[in-house]
């Protein structure tokens, strides 16, 4: 077995595909890890711009983190009935695509790429911060650790989602696990002392005040905690991963998910007010978290501790893997429509969409590169992407529900579609106000970026379409196959001496054509090439042109191109060119014999040359030329 084998797994065949598919066990790993991971750094987020009021903001983390919640439940209805319309798939991609025009569609693919890539990278940073609070000798090593969890999670991804699934299953029920103890354990000591309870290990005391409570302030903690509801999304992006039948898991992922954030969300606000818990700055020596902290507090520092934080640090890092789940599959999609390379739409070896994945990882990979793998300096870029998805979504499903209303057969379906129709209309408008408020409030600190970046992805989208329909214009054709000009082509056959490779070249040459000129291209001069050229000449009357006329050929004739300047495609295309001119009606065919390499260090001690010169003869784009291509493997070399 090979490295890469045991590295990828085994090549999976199609009719595999049904196996691979997943259920809501593996679901809540696979597609909730961002959403639950984003319960460590969006109350942080708020907490963080909550710093300057000190003591206070923790008394208003509260009045913060509820319309987050409440947000929360709309997202969560509005995406049950999606995912009940469109069991397939029900991404904002599709819904906008198929309710508010293929623009939308652009609009809100564009903002789920984004989103997806800044997941990836926030996820990672945000899971390396957690394990520098709980080993702060690790703080000089944040972005390689950043890389090295990436290139784990692109790893385990491109063996594929049941995979990914089966193996977060771990990390992830055991972060749930562990911090719905710690929960339970800190409300009933917060009861228990009146709502003011000791800590094992105390956090670190907060700044004082430096400015006074003021909306603004409020509306930007809101903004920046609004993190917290990424990836809600995700179920419905990825229905294609579940087994039969999907709506069924689709919905208990779903619920599994936000139902499990949501408590998360309410138990971290609460006991941040109660054992006194803010945020502190990440780029600094000493940087804890605030789940390190609000861990500490409530079970000190013992073997749970340890366990509660490894589990942070593993559910943070893999919530990247909700990206590596949904964004190859969205590129998918958007490939099948033309609006990106075809080579996304090609499951690779394990059955997932590997350039998707490889191409996620390098982008996220870069992103880290350029903030420094820091959590804080990549928030303000989040959000935006998901809210933008989250309306354009609810707008579609709107649209969606509007048209069913005349169709419905009976006035309890009628009425039903009403009630559809309203839950996404207030999904649609809360969404749109909660990004109006986000993006106002972090658009000086970074947001302006992708808002910049947002129009750039369509552009480019719409230029990949442009080129696919002028390609499928060019190649289209409507009259009948024309048969009045079937002259055998003349044939050139690239060579560097008498080998078994000519052999090979010169016999399908004379099958195809009886005009084959051998062309033997050096970049020799002087009395050494003359030597050479006699040597060759004498082999070609020996062993091409006696047995060629003993069986009643025409024989091949040899000529020799010198390339002056080392280039031996220069010499094979002025040659094209005058045979073009002095025969304007026949075609002319390269044949270019090649070694294969069967081993990588076989790669090195050639010369590529053959390569090289297919190359130019394909770059010249020539209606009349033909080349092709004769390989030949050595099967005693070792």
């Amino acid at each position: 077995m090979s490295i890469f084998q045991l590295l990828l797994g085994r090549r999976l065949a199609n009719r595999e595909s049904g196996t691979r598919r997943i259920g809501a066990f593996e679901g809540v790993p696979a597609m909730g890890l961002d959403g639950l991971g984003s319960s460590a750094y969006g109350p942080e987020a708020a907490l963080t711009v909550l710093i300057p009021l000190g003591t206070l903001g923790l008394d208003y983390i509260g009045w913060v983190m509820a319309p987050i919640v409440a947000l929360l439940a709309i997202l969560f209805v509005s995406y049950w009935q999606t995912i009940q319309a469109y069991p397939n798939n029900g991404g904002a991609y599709i819904v906008s695509k198929e309710n508010l025009g293929a623009n939308a569609s652009l609009l809100a693919a564009a903002a789920l790429m984004i989103d997806y890539v800044l997941n990836v990278a926030v996820g990672i940073s945000a899971g390396v911060g957690a394990l520098v609070s709980a080993v702060p000798s690790l703080h000089p090593y944040i972005l390689l650790l950043c890389l090295g969890l990436l290139a784990l999670v692109t790893l385990v991804n491109l063996r594929g989602t049941l995979d990914a699934g089966r193996l977060f299953a771990l990390p992830t029920y055991l972060f749930v696990a562990s911090f719905l103890a710690i929960l339970v354990i800190g409300i009933v000591k917060a009861i228990a002392a009146g709502g003011s309870p000791d800590p094992i290990v105390p956090p670190p005391s907060l700044p004082p005040a430096t400015e006074a409570v003021a909306l603004w302030l409020l509306l930007r903690a809101f903004a920046s905690g609004c993190t917290a509801m990424t990836g809600v999304e995700a179920v419905s992006n990825g229905m294609s991963a579940f087994r039969d039948p999907p709506v069924r898991y689709g919905h208990r992922t779903l619920t599994a998910i936000v139902g499990i954030l949501g408590i998360l969300l309410v138990g971290i606000a609460y006991l941040a007010k109660a054992y006194r818990i803010g945020a502190l700055d990440q780029s600094q020596e000493g940087y804890r978290s605030v789940l390190s902290q609000l861990a500490s507090s409530v079970v000190g520092n013992g073997p749970f501790y340890y366990v509660a934080i490894g589990s942070v640090l593993c559910v943070l890092a893999l919530s990247a893997n909700t990206s590596f789940v949904d964004f190859p599959r969205l590129c998918r999609m958007v490939a099948q429509d033309g609006y990106l390379p075809k080579s996304f739409a090609v499951a690779g070896r394990r059955l997932v969409f590997s350039v998707g994945v490889l191409y996620l990882a390098a982008t996220a990979g870069a992103l880290l590169i350029a903030f420094g793998g820091i959590t804080d300096r990549l928030i303000p870029l989040f959000a935006i992407g998901a809210f933008l998805t989250f309306t354009m979504s609810q707008t579609g499903m709107v649209v969606h529900w509007r048209r069913a209303m005349p169709r419905a057969g009976s006035g309890r379906e009628q009425a039903r579609n009403r009630a559809h129709f309203a839950i996404n209309a207030v999904g649609a408008l809360t969404t749109a106000l909660a990004l109006g408020v986000i993006v106002t409030a972090k658009f000086a600190e970074g947001a302006w970026i992708t808002i910049l970046i947002i129009p750039c992805v369509i552009a480019l989208l719409k230029a990949i379409r442009r080129y696919y329909d002028a390609l499928a214009n060019s190649l289209q054709e409507s009259a009948p196959l024309e048969l009045d000009d079937l002259h055998p082509p003349i044939v050139l056959v690239a060579t560097e001496s008498w080998n078994k490779l000519t052999d090979r070249a010169l016999v399908f040459a004379l099958s195809i054509s009886p005009d084959v000129i051998g062309v033997h291209l050096t970049d020799l001069a002087g009395p050494q090439a003359e030597n050479d050229q006699a040597a060759i000449r004498e082999q070609w009357r020996a062993y091409v042109e006696k047995p060629t006329r003993a069986a009643g050929r025409n024989p091949p004739r040899l000529i020799f191109l010198e390339a002056q300047y080392r280039s031996l495609h220069e010499p094979v295309l002025k040659l094209i060119g005058e045979l073009e001119a002095k025969f304007p009606r026949r075609r002319l065919a390269v044949l270019v014999p090649e070694l294969i390499k069967r081993r990588w260090f076989e790669h090195v001690l050639h010369t590529h040359r053959a390569l090289h010169l297919r190359m130019k003869l394909l770059a010249l784009g020539d209606p009349r030329l033909t080349v092709i291509n004769v390989p030949w493997a050595p099967d005693n070399v070792r």
